[in-house]
Formats: C-alpha cells, sequence, structure tokens
C-alpha cells in the first residue's frame, strides 16, 4: 500500500518550535503523542504522523526553503473559516502570513489557502476544504 507514513522536521531550536509548530499543529487538530529529549512526535489519529527533532548538523540558524528539498508542508485546515481563523491568530504564535495581498487564492482562483513562515524560515500551507 502507497501513502506518506511520517516527515521528521530537523529544527535548530527545539524550544522555538515547540511553540511555534505545536501552537499550528495544535490548531490543524495534531496531539503530540511522544517527547523525548531533542525531539517530539505529533499525530492526527494515526498516520502519517510529524516529528520534531534538533539537527544533528546544523549549517545555520534558518531553514532556506529556496534551496534544494523541502519547499513546504501543506496541511489540510478545515472551512474557509477555520482557515481564516489559523491565518488570523498566527503572527501572535511565531507565524508570518505570506502573500498576504492575494489571499486566500495566492494558489489560483479555485482555491482557498493560507501560507505562513515560521521564524526559522519554515513554510506551512493550511489548505480550505471546498466543495
Amino acid at each position: 500500500m502507497t501513502g506518506l507514513h511520517h516527515v521528521e522536521v530537523w529544527v535548530a531550536d527545539l524550544a522555538e518550535a515547540q511553540t511555534e509548530w505545536g501552537w499550528l499543529l495544535g490548531e490543524l487538530g495534531f496531539v503530540r503523542e511522544s517527547r523525548w529529549r531533542d525531539g517530539e512526535s505529533w499525530t492526527a489519529g494515526g498516520l502519517p504522523y510529524l516529528t520534531l527533532t534538533t539537527s544533528p548538523n546544523l549549517s545555520g540558524p534558518h531553514h532556506d526553503r529556496r534551496a534544494p528539498g523541502v519547499n513546504h508542508l501543506a496541511f489540510a485546515g478545515g472551512s474557509p473559516a477555520r482557515v481564516d481563523a489559523i491565518m488570523a491568530a498566527a503572527p501572535a504564535h511565531g507565524w508570518r502570513p505570506l502573500y498576504h495581498d492575494r489571499y486566500p487564492h495566492a494558489g489560483g482562483p479555485d482555491s482557498y489557502a493560507g501560507w505562513l513562515e515560521n521564524s526559522a524560515g519554515f513554510k506551512a500551507e493550511v489548505v480550505a476544504d471546498i466543495p
């Protein structure tokens, strides 16, 4: 069977990631499943799950989403009103809205989504369920 099993995000500052990612993941219905000295795992009721782990090979204080590698993670955000609420609250939790001039249709006229960037340079997309 195919499918995504988990995503591991290596971070430079675990405490900062726990604050910023922890808020966003909680808003999206994820629950912290486990925690250890250098990381933690979050699940939304099974697979896939997301792990935040302190990187053993720091090359700089920030993630460069424009370099080869992962550009962003996209999450199902629920209703458009729920996406709006998350986007409105995000700045108070360390996330900077991106493409605000085209929100919520930066992905095109048939999409409803918000893009966020945290203080470490990671980008997340919150996508509304559109019938």
